[in-house]
């Protein structure tokens, strides 16, 4: 035992020998290089002339913190800075600057991760670094937890981070906004833009709000500092900037607008979590609860995250609000919004979110480049950015912009307004809603009539929105049958969809003290036709039925058009074509008779139903009838067969080659597909049903004129022939299709 002790005695020294030679060489391995640089607190000691923010850093309890590693970018405000910061505060020394000021001053200069000037212009994408794409960086500085009244009530409040949303992992931590020539040379932007927010400042090519660089890039252990020339405070977001305007009072500029977003488009709703997260960081009991603006809106005016499709989309753009003034809210409301409701509560809520959406971009707008932005109703902007921009202002989140006019926004100032604010008209505003029509009708570029029925109307004659199931209901007066769903809507559909004209030459200015026929829809996607006749107007499906739709009440006049209120609808008619032209026929003296007469008796029609062969409901066409002197001389022609000097009275063809030659004349005087009218709108060659021996597709050519009224049908052979329209006697209505008798046959 006295061995073994006395041989480690021996060893012990030799051990403590070895250890202190290991750690010599450890130490001096992974010693501090001599060339490092100082962390960033000790660098702006070091300058010399930082000598109040570094007394800030230490005030906001950030010396520690900077002092260390770690990898963040610096904006730091010089001393010469902060003595124009204490004149404009009215205070003489740092020592004035509360603790709070202090940590805002201090963590909204401090940036996340390390960035020399020539990067801060580029995007921090989630596939790399895109160059020239930025103009914004997050800071370390958030609001957290606000205490606010709410309807009277003191409220602990956090606002979404997310638009429509909330993440709890999430500060929301505020941006700073700078401008770089490579950011400005990369979008085509200049001085002017600068200038815009900040007149009379220089844009000196690096700048930091309205601030100048003085000195970039310096280097520091931890991380970059820029020097700047002046002091910024952390900067409202879109949301505070217009609460804090309405805490104005009388003085607010943005009240009425303000409280059409908070009263309307805003909810507190309680967290649990969020609630616990407080009480363990405070030791308070307060309930918490998260502002989430509707998710309706374009944006949340509130959420400092912009679109957070990517973790660093902030860096890239933000948003805009362009916010009317009161004077620019009052008439409006009085005059467009409660035009036919009695207070601004009674509204729909969709009312409130386009009106807000309209006012909205979900990018940053710069003042240059205005045109190129569209809202979040997908219009162009309609302010004049010279006249009518009362307050610019670039917040932490977005620009926002004051102005002293409204969006003239589509939805406010055409036709389709005339039921979209009105109570009295809820199932047609519902079914332009669903589908292309309120895009269609709502543009006040394209000018249009509408012919509007009233939900009373609708639901007499049995059209009905059935809001526990959420499908239309119709239920025929007549029979008493119901159908729902798509069945129901596609009737609807068709009905009101054939209420809509198109006029860009004002073709219906004198539809109270004229008569014409006219197609209805847009210019893209035709309707059908109906007739007007001094405010009465007539569908196939009226006349079919002998009713008349009159036109009641005053018209509401548009920017885009003028809407017309109707005490019956333009239906549609389920009969064929086919009885139309036998009706036509049978009338005395028709010049129909000839042609119906080989129709009749050919192998194409169904006598029972009147339906022709080869055409269907529900699909265009258009009847090109020769008249009884023309058949006569299809007949003197060999093209029909029969014997001319004895008439062509219900001749019935017997050999098939015979009914052959009936059912090809027939068929190449019916076009598909197509409703062409004197109205200038159809041109070109169409398709007829016939086909030629070999199958194949038979053609004809149709000219039309709206001014001198011409329709004029050529066939497409080596033995070409036309026919002329005979206007007293077409332009008849039929299931999409319109019936017309000519002077000549068409020879194929």
């Amino acid at each position: 035992m006295k061995r073994k002790i006395n041989y480690y005695l021996l060893i012990l020294p030799l051990l403590a020998i070895f250890a202190s030679c290991s750690r010599d060489v450890f130490d001096e391995y992974y010693a501090r290089p001599d060339y490092l640089e100082d962390p960033i607190y000790q660098r702006l000691e070091e300058l010399g002339n930082f000598k109040n923010f570094t007394a800030l850093i230490e005030k906001a309890g950030y010396k520690d913190i900077l002092s260390k590693s770690g990898y963040w970018t610096m904006f730091a405000p010089n001393d010469a800075a902060f003595t124009t910061y204490f004149q404009e505060k009215g205070i003489s020394n740092v020592s004035q600057i509360d603790e709070a000021t202090a940590a805002k001053i201090v963590r909204y200069a401090l940036v996340y991760n390390a960035f020399r000037e020539d990067q801060l212009s580029d995007y921090q994408s989630a596939q790399g670094w895109v160059k020239d794409n930025a103009f914004r960086r997050r800071t370390a500085y958030y609001d957290g937890y606000q205490n606010k009244i709410v309807n009277g009530t003191p409220m602990v409040v956090v606002d979404a981070n997310r638009n429509g949303g909330y993440a709890f992992a999430d500060n929301n931590n505020k941006y700073v906004t700078y401008f770089t020539d490579e950011y400005f040379a990369a979008k085509t932007l200049s001085d002017v833009d600068f200038n815009y927010f900040y007149p009379g400042k220089e844009y000196t090519g690096f700048n930091l709000f309205d601030g100048g660089v003085q000195q970039a890039d310096i280097v520091a252990e931890n991380g970059i500092i820029h020097e700047v020339d002046k002091v910024s405070l952390p900067p409202l977001s879109i949301g505070q900037y217009l609460e804090e305007d309405n805490a104005k009072g009388t003085a607010s500029k943005y009240s009425e607008f303000y409280k059409m977003l908070e009263e309307h488009l805003v909810t507190y709703v309680f967290n649990q979590t969020v609630t616990t997260s407080y009480k363990n960081f405070t030791g308070k009991s307060d309930d918490v609860y998260i502002k989430f603006y509707n998710s309706g809106l374009t944006f949340s005016p509130n959420s400092e995250n912009y679109l957070k499709e990517a973790d660093n989309d902030g860096q890239s753009d933000g948003f805009t609000m362009i916010a009317p003034d009161n004077t620019a809210m009052e008439p409006f409301v009085r005059d467009i919004l409660l035009k036919h409701f009695p207070s601004v509560d009674k509204l729909p809520l969709y009312v409130f979110q386009d009106f807000i959406n309209a006012h909205m971009v979900q990018n940053a707008v710069w003042p240059s480049k205005t045109a190129s932005y569209d809202n979040g109703l997908g219009e162009d902007l309609r302010f004049d950015f010279n006249a009518n921009i009362i307050d610019k202002k670039i917040l932490s989140n977005g620009f926002f912009y004051g102005s002293n006019v409204i969006q003239k926004s589509n939805l406010f100032y055409s036709v389709y307004t005339s039921a979209y604010l009105d109570p009295a008209f809820t199932l047609a505003t519902r079914l332009y809603n669903s589908t292309e029509i309120k895009q269609m009708i709502s543009n006040i570029r394209n000018k249009f009539v509408l012919f509007l029925p009233s939900d009373t109307l609708l639901r007499s004659l049995g059209y009905n929105y059935d809001i526990n199931s959420s499908q239309w209901v119709y239920t025929s007066p007549t029979t008493g049958l119901s159908v729902s769903g798509g069945a129901a809507s596609s009737r609807l559909y068709r009905i009101l969809y054939n209420s809509i004209v198109a006029t860009p030459n004002g073709e219906l200015d004198n539809i109270l003290t004229s008569s014409g026929i006219i197609r209805t829809g847009d210019m893209d996607f035709p309707g059908e036709y109906i007739k007007w006749d001094h405010g009465k107007l007539y569908s196939a499906g009226n006349e079919a039925a002998g009713t008349v739709v009159n036109i009641v009440g005053e018209p509401d006049v548009q920017q885009n058009g003028v809407t017309y209120y109707i005490d019956n609808l333009l239906g549609f008619t389920d009969r064929a074509q086919g009885l139309e032209i036998k009706e036509l026929a049978e009338m005395p003296g028709s010049q129909f008779s000839s042609f119906f007469n080989y129709l009749k008796n050919s192998i194409l029609y169904n006598t029972t139903t009147g339906a022709i062969q080869g055409v269907s409901l529900g699909t265009s066409y258009t009847f090109v009838v020769p008249n009884n002197a023309a058949i006569t001389q299809a007949v003197r022609d060999g093209v029909l067969p029969g014997t001319p000097s004895t008439g062509v009275a219900n001749y019935t063809p017997s050999l098939q080659g015979d009914k052959d030659k009936v059912a090809d004349f027939i068929s190449y005087h019916i076009l598909t597909n197509v409703t062409a009218s004197d109205d200038g709108l159809t041109t070109g060659q169409f398709e007829t049903l016939r086909k030629d021996s070999f199958g194949e597709k038979t053609y004809i050519q149709v000219e039309s004129t709206r001014s001198p009224s011409t329709l004029v049908f050529k066939s497409i052979t080596a033995n070409s022939s036309s026919a002329n329209y005979i206007k007293a006697s077409s332009n008849n209505l039929a299931d999409r299709s319109l019936i017309h008798l000519v002077d000549n046959y068409l020879k194929f």
